[in-house]
Protein backbone atom coordinates (compact mmCIF):
# COMPACT_ATOMS: atom_id res chain seq x y z
CA UNK A 1 0.00 0.00 0.00
CA UNK A 2 1.32 3.24 -0.64
CA UNK A 3 1.35 6.26 2.04
CA UNK A 4 3.18 8.61 0.07
CA UNK A 5 1.80 12.16 0.66
CA UNK A 6 -0.15 13.97 -2.16
CA UNK A 7 0.03 16.94 -3.35
CA UNK A 8 -1.97 19.84 -4.96
CA UNK A 9 -0.25 22.22 -6.77
CA UNK A 10 2.49 21.29 -4.37
CA UNK A 11 1.05 22.01 -1.29
CA UNK A 12 0.91 18.36 0.65
CA UNK A 13 -2.57 17.42 0.52
CA UNK A 14 -4.41 16.39 4.10
CA UNK A 15 -6.86 13.86 3.72
CA UNK A 16 -9.88 13.11 6.43
CA UNK A 17 -12.62 11.01 6.06
CA UNK A 18 -15.74 11.13 7.65
CA UNK A 19 -16.88 7.54 9.54
CA UNK A 20 -20.88 8.06 9.62
CA UNK A 21 -24.39 7.04 9.98
CA UNK A 22 -27.38 8.98 8.39
CA UNK A 23 -26.21 12.17 10.10
CA UNK A 24 -23.14 12.11 7.38
CA UNK A 25 -25.25 10.82 5.10
CA UNK A 26 -27.31 13.46 5.14
CA UNK A 27 -30.57 11.89 6.01
CA UNK A 28 -33.44 14.84 6.11
CA UNK A 29 -35.85 14.94 9.13
CA UNK A 30 -39.22 13.60 8.70
CA UNK A 31 -38.93 13.13 4.97
CA UNK A 32 -36.08 10.45 4.56
CA UNK A 33 -34.96 12.25 1.65
CA UNK A 34 -30.88 13.01 1.78
CA UNK A 35 -29.69 16.39 1.76
CA UNK A 36 -27.99 18.17 -1.24
CA UNK A 37 -24.16 17.34 -1.14
CA UNK A 38 -22.97 20.89 -0.81
CA UNK A 39 -25.90 20.99 2.28
CA UNK A 40 -23.50 18.19 3.98
CA UNK A 41 -21.13 18.87 6.61
CA UNK A 42 -18.28 16.98 5.04
CA UNK A 43 -18.54 18.86 1.76
CA UNK A 44 -19.02 22.22 3.97
CA UNK A 45 -16.16 21.23 5.64
CA UNK A 46 -14.05 20.72 2.67
CA UNK A 47 -15.70 24.34 1.39
CA UNK A 48 -14.60 25.70 4.82
CA UNK A 49 -10.65 24.06 4.85
CA UNK A 50 -10.33 25.06 1.46
CA UNK A 51 -6.97 24.29 -0.51
CA UNK A 52 -4.71 21.72 0.79
CA UNK A 53 -7.61 19.68 2.72
CA UNK A 54 -9.47 16.56 0.98
CA UNK A 55 -12.31 15.61 3.01
CA UNK A 56 -13.91 12.04 2.31
CA UNK A 57 -17.56 11.34 3.09
CA UNK A 58 -18.09 7.97 4.16
CA UNK A 59 -22.19 8.02 5.75
CA UNK A 60 -24.07 4.55 5.46
CA UNK A 61 -27.51 5.12 7.27
CA UNK A 62 -28.45 2.52 10.31
CA UNK A 63 -24.15 2.43 10.69
CA UNK A 64 -23.04 1.17 14.04
CA UNK A 65 -20.20 1.16 15.84
CA UNK A 66 -19.69 -2.35 16.20
CA UNK A 67 -23.04 -4.10 16.46
CA UNK A 68 -25.11 -6.53 13.79
CA UNK A 69 -27.82 -5.06 12.44
CA UNK A 70 -30.04 -7.97 11.62
CA UNK A 71 -32.43 -6.12 9.18
CA UNK A 72 -30.11 -4.40 6.91
CA UNK A 73 -26.68 -5.78 6.28
CA UNK A 74 -23.23 -3.81 6.19
CA UNK A 75 -24.15 -1.84 9.05
CA UNK A 76 -20.96 -3.00 11.58
CA UNK A 77 -18.68 0.00 11.20
CA UNK A 78 -16.05 -2.27 13.09
CA UNK A 79 -16.42 -4.83 10.03
CA UNK A 80 -15.44 -2.05 7.27
CA UNK A 81 -13.73 0.30 9.19
CA UNK A 82 -10.32 -1.47 8.16
CA UNK A 83 -10.69 -1.91 4.62
CA UNK A 84 -12.36 2.08 4.15
CA UNK A 85 -9.30 3.09 5.74
CA UNK A 86 -7.09 1.64 3.49
CA UNK A 87 -8.90 2.34 0.39
CA UNK A 88 -8.53 6.26 1.49
CA UNK A 89 -5.29 5.69 2.78
CA UNK A 90 -2.54 8.12 3.40
CA UNK A 91 -5.31 9.86 5.84
CA UNK A 92 -3.68 12.46 8.24
CA UNK A 93 -7.64 12.33 10.54
CA UNK A 94 -10.58 9.90 10.65
CA UNK A 95 -13.53 11.41 11.84
CA UNK A 96 -16.06 8.87 13.89
CA UNK A 97 -19.41 10.12 14.56
CA UNK A 98 -21.35 7.05 15.33
CA UNK A 99 -23.16 5.23 18.36
CA UNK A 100 -26.74 6.69 17.40
CA UNK A 101 -27.63 3.32 15.62
CA UNK A 102 -26.12 1.10 18.62
CA UNK A 103 -29.29 2.64 20.72
CA UNK A 104 -31.57 1.84 18.87
CA UNK A 105 -34.50 -0.78 20.54
CA UNK A 106 -33.95 -3.76 19.00
CA UNK A 107 -29.94 -3.84 19.48
CA UNK A 108 -30.58 -3.62 23.50
CA UNK A 109 -27.23 -2.26 23.51
CA UNK A 110 -26.38 0.50 26.77
CA UNK A 111 -24.26 3.85 25.84
CA UNK A 112 -21.51 1.99 27.70
CA UNK A 113 -21.92 -0.63 25.13
CA UNK A 114 -21.64 1.61 22.46
CA UNK A 115 -18.61 3.57 23.95
CA UNK A 116 -16.81 -0.31 23.89
CA UNK A 117 -17.77 -0.01 20.81
CA UNK A 118 -16.70 3.01 19.81
CA UNK A 119 -13.09 1.84 21.24
CA UNK A 120 -12.65 -0.86 19.08
CA UNK A 121 -12.99 1.42 15.70
CA UNK A 122 -10.48 3.57 17.66
CA UNK A 123 -8.15 0.78 18.03
CA UNK A 124 -8.50 -0.79 14.31
CA UNK A 125 -7.36 3.07 13.23
CA UNK A 126 -4.62 3.02 15.55
CA UNK A 127 -2.85 -0.32 14.62
CA UNK A 128 -3.60 0.18 10.97
CA UNK A 129 -0.53 2.07 9.11
CA UNK A 130 -3.07 4.17 6.96
CA UNK A 131 -1.96 7.42 8.21
CA UNK A 132 0.77 9.54 7.05
CA UNK A 133 4.28 7.93 5.77
CA UNK A 134 2.80 4.18 7.35
CA UNK A 135 2.20 6.24 10.41
CA UNK A 136 -1.90 5.48 12.18
CA UNK A 137 -4.26 8.60 11.46
CA UNK A 138 -5.35 10.93 14.34
CA UNK A 139 -8.24 10.14 15.14
CA UNK A 140 -11.37 12.85 16.19
CA UNK A 141 -14.51 11.54 17.51
CA UNK A 142 -17.95 13.62 17.44
CA UNK A 143 -20.18 12.80 20.14
CA UNK A 144 -23.61 12.64 18.43
CA UNK A 145 -26.29 14.79 19.26
CA UNK A 146 -28.85 13.64 21.99
CA UNK A 147 -31.99 12.63 20.82
CA UNK A 148 -34.99 14.56 21.02
CA UNK A 149 -39.09 14.27 20.56
CA UNK A 150 -38.88 11.56 18.61
CA UNK A 151 -41.37 11.35 15.49
CA UNK A 152 -43.60 8.42 15.42
CA UNK A 153 -41.19 6.18 13.03
CA UNK A 154 -37.97 7.21 15.09
CA UNK A 155 -40.17 6.71 18.67
CA UNK A 156 -40.89 3.10 17.30
CA UNK A 157 -36.71 2.76 16.42
CA UNK A 158 -34.87 4.12 19.39
CA UNK A 159 -37.86 3.44 22.08
CA UNK A 160 -35.94 4.13 25.20
CA UNK A 161 -32.62 5.41 23.94
CA UNK A 162 -33.25 9.16 25.03
CA UNK A 163 -31.49 8.19 28.47
CA UNK A 164 -28.98 6.83 26.62
CA UNK A 165 -27.63 8.92 24.41
CA UNK A 166 -27.78 11.24 27.24
CA UNK A 167 -25.30 9.04 28.71
CA UNK A 168 -22.73 9.13 25.20
CA UNK A 169 -20.92 11.99 26.02
CA UNK A 170 -19.43 11.01 29.57
CA UNK A 171 -18.58 7.29 28.38
CA UNK A 172 -17.08 8.71 24.68
CA UNK A 173 -14.80 10.80 26.53
CA UNK A 174 -13.64 8.41 29.39
CA UNK A 175 -13.03 5.98 26.21
CA UNK A 176 -11.15 8.87 24.20
CA UNK A 177 -9.19 10.05 27.14
CA UNK A 178 -7.63 6.24 27.85
CA UNK A 179 -6.74 5.77 24.24
CA UNK A 180 -4.71 9.07 23.72
CA UNK A 181 -7.11 10.71 20.78
CA UNK A 182 -9.33 13.92 20.42
CA UNK A 183 -13.51 13.85 21.70
CA UNK A 184 -15.49 16.65 20.61
CA UNK A 185 -19.26 16.94 21.88
CA UNK A 186 -21.65 17.98 19.37
CA UNK A 187 -24.02 18.76 21.61
CA UNK A 188 -22.36 21.94 22.62
CA UNK A 189 -23.40 23.12 18.99
CA UNK A 190 -25.73 21.52 17.88
CA UNK A 191 -29.12 20.06 18.42
CA UNK A 192 -31.42 17.82 16.22
CA UNK A 193 -34.50 18.29 14.03
CA UNK A 194 -37.97 17.72 14.02
CA UNK A 195 -37.67 13.74 14.17
CA UNK A 196 -35.52 13.92 17.06
CA UNK A 197 -32.58 12.22 15.95
CA UNK A 198 -31.37 14.13 12.93
CA UNK A 199 -29.85 17.01 12.09
CA UNK A 200 -31.24 19.89 9.48
CA UNK A 201 -29.11 21.69 6.69
CA UNK A 202 -28.53 24.48 9.39
CA UNK A 203 -26.92 22.32 11.84
CA UNK A 204 -24.86 20.21 9.38
CA UNK A 205 -24.01 24.27 8.64
CA UNK A 206 -23.26 24.84 12.44
CA UNK A 207 -21.08 21.71 12.80
CA UNK A 208 -18.88 22.12 9.57
CA UNK A 209 -17.90 25.54 10.46
CA UNK A 210 -17.19 24.74 13.93
CA UNK A 211 -14.90 21.20 13.14
CA UNK A 212 -12.83 23.43 10.19
CA UNK A 213 -10.63 25.09 13.27
CA UNK A 214 -10.54 21.97 14.99
CA UNK A 215 -9.43 19.87 12.01
CA UNK A 216 -6.84 22.23 11.27
CA UNK A 217 -5.35 22.27 14.58
CA UNK A 218 -5.31 18.56 15.06
CA UNK A 219 -3.61 17.77 11.45
CA UNK A 220 -1.21 20.84 11.76
CA UNK A 221 0.00 21.05 15.58
CA UNK A 222 -1.09 18.19 17.93
CA UNK A 223 0.25 14.82 18.11
CA UNK A 224 -2.14 11.31 18.41
CA UNK A 225 -1.49 11.23 21.97
CA UNK A 226 -2.74 14.72 22.72
CA UNK A 227 -5.90 15.35 24.41
CA UNK A 228 -8.18 18.88 23.49
CA UNK A 229 -8.74 20.46 26.63
CA UNK A 230 -11.45 19.95 29.00
CA UNK A 231 -13.70 23.28 27.36
CA UNK A 232 -13.18 22.00 23.96
CA UNK A 233 -13.58 18.14 24.52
Amino acid sequence: MCCCSLKVSGVIEQSILCYGDSNTWGYVPLSAARLESAERWPTLLQSNLGIGYHVIAEGLNGRTTAWDEPFRPGRNGRELLLPILESHAPLSLLIIMLGTNDLKHHLNVSAHESGRGLASLIKIAQQSDCGMDGSPPKVLVLVPPSFGDCSELMGHHFEGGQEKSRDLPRFYQEVCTVLGCHCFDTNALVSVGADGIHLDADHHRILAEALAPLVRQLIERLSPSEVLPAEES
